[in-house]
């Protein structure tokens, strides 16, 4: 079964078993009081979906901060 479901409480008290599992590929959908609110799954589950648009850590070791591309954006957009 890929989908497991789990309670909102349950996952909270034990975030870190869920992130390894979601790590290993399984899939959770997160119940609150009987009901489905979300679903946890990996990025790659998506696959296709997530694409590199630009490798900030080129650009500068570390990376660049957020605040940094929202300037250089905001230049070109003026």
């Amino acid at each position: 079964m890929k989908n497991a479901i789990v309670g909102l409480k349950e996952l909270r008290e034990n975030i870190e078993s869920y992130i390894a599992e979601v790590k290993k590929g399984k899939s959770f959908i997160v119940v609150r009081r009987s009901k489905p609110v979300f679903k946890i799954s990996s990025p790659d589950e998506d696959e296709g979906v997530w694409e590199e648009v630009v490798d900030f850590t080129k650009i500068k070791k570390g990376g660049v901060s957020a605040r940094d591309v929202l300037r250089e954006l905001r230049k070109l957009d003026a």
